[in-house]
């Protein structure tokens, strides 16, 4: 059920910014507050409580927004369908994606739009975030970890060589609906495949390097969760392979990208049967990820493990914690 909008007897905002929320209370005043702080005053914000199982505590923390939110309950069905619930219910021009425990600039919405405003053919800008939270990767950029090198093309996105980041990224709402919003059959996965989906219809994603957000990493969110990261861009990869009308330009970049991310796939799954003391699983996933990248490093392992593995694993597993 949705609360009655705050902003219905108003002009339409400019900007429509969608916050899914699932178990995030402890979060989710920070990241309001960011956004309420915002320079730029033309926007109208719809929070979508997806099922979340402490719903009672959430309204308890919104309770002081609630004049100046629009807010939605479903039951759950993930953030894929979350956002798309906040997309049928928003009326921005240009929508803002950002989840539940992520924060921003007060200068986030001018600086974007502006930019937008300013080049009517864009269908995307994005920029850089800030890590934040408990990670020892706090107070360095995504773009620093993950860089982009200029706008988004379909092929530097199936590459990663840009990375579109939700809560650094505002969209025009017309590119997002053209290219049939997210999709709600992926739990992993859903910002990239609909913005190469947006790029693939001939949407331009433009970059600015520039630090107007802050994502936070925690040990239990998404991101945290390399290998299903992996396995969910993949089931992506899978899907646009066996698409219609890909040139063979396409096809091979989408062929290497599949080959490198598997081999990725199996240097995490090993380095975590290593931590776990599974030596044989260890060789084995190891074994398959250097077949690809052929890294002296992965080789020493690799000799090690057949020569000493019990006096490896100790080291390893020191090294590791």
């Amino acid at each position: 059920m949705a609360a009655a909008d705050p902003s219905s007897t108003s002009a339409s905002p400019l900007v429509s910014v969608i916050i899914p929320v699932y178990l995030a209370t402890p979060y989710i005043a920070g990241t309001l507050d960011s956004v309420l702080a915002q320079t730029f005053s033309n926007y109208e914000v719809i929070l979508v409580n997806d099922g979340s199982p402490d719903t009672e505590d959430l309204e308890r923390a919104i309770a002081p927004y609630r004049d100046r939110i629009v807010y939605i309950v479903q039951e759950n069905r993930g953030q894929a369908a979350a956002r798309n619930t906040g997309i049928r219910a928003s009326r921005g021009a240009f929508l803002a994606f950002l989840d539940d425990d992520d924060q921003w600039e007060p200068e986030f919405l001018s600086f974007h739009t502006g930019a937008m405003q300013a080049d009517p053919g864009m269908a995307v800008h994005y920029a850089d975030a800030m890590i934040f939270g408990d990670t020892p990767m706090r107070g360095r950029t995504i773009m620093e970890l993950t860089p982009s090198h200029g706008d988004a093309t379909f092929h530097r996105l199936i590459t990663r060589a840009c990375t579109v980041l939700n809560c650094a990224a505002l969209s025009r709402r017309e590119a997002v609906l053209r290219a049939g919003m997210f999709d709600e059959s992926y739990r992993y996965g859903e910002d990239i495949d609909l913005w190469l989906r947006i790029a693939r219809q001939g949407g331009r994603i433009g970059y600015k390097k520039k630090v107007v957000a802050r994502c936070r990493l925690r040990p239990d969110s998404v991101s945290a969760n390399v290998s299903r990261m992996i396995e969910g861009y993949l089931r992506v990869l899978a899907a646009i392979r066996k698409s219609p009308g890909l040139t063979p330009a396409d096809i091979e970049v989408l062929d290497r990208q599949i080959a490198a991310e598997n081999a990725s796939l199996d240097l995490v799954e090993g380095k975590q049967a290593l931590r776990n003391g599974d030596i044989g699983t260890a060789r084995q996933r190891l074994q398959k990820a250097n077949a690809h990248f052929h890294r002296p490093k992965i080789t020493a392992a690799l000799f090690l493990l057949r020569v000493v593995p019990k006096l490896f694993l100790t080291f390893y597993r020191r090294r590791a914690n």
